[in-house]
């Protein structure tokens, strides 16, 4: 795995776009909402646990230097795609409902 350390980062960043898009997909209903949303926070874990696996990957070559450079934006756009994809997901429910389910 030695030679494959630069598509972590391009990988983390598909990984949360397919976060923020299934939900929008569940809204069009193009998607199952269940899964949309199953789905879509898999993607979101995914993209944060590649971007650890990047940093651990920083500390064990010991490019102290690359990693004072990113980590506070790193927890900032973490902090982003966290908010941004729990939103979507709350409104794709909230949007998609069933109707019938609402006590008149």
């Amino acid at each position: 795995m030695s030679n494959v350390w630069y598509l972590l980062n391009p990988l983390s960043l598909l990984l949360g776009l397919a976060a923020w898009a299934l939900p929008l997909m569940a809204i069009s209903r193009r998607l199952r909402l269940g899964k949309a949303l199953a789905v879509s926070s898999l993607c979101c874990s995914a993209s944060l646990w590649f971007q650890l696996v990047y940093q651990d990957h920083l500390v064990t070559v010991q490019d102290w230097s690359a990693l004072l450079d990113t980590s506070g934006a790193l927890v900032r756009v973490a902090a982003v795609l966290i908010v941004v994809t729990a939103l979507l997901q709350l409104g794709a429910a909230v949007l998609t409902g069933d109707p019938r389910s609402s006590v008149s």
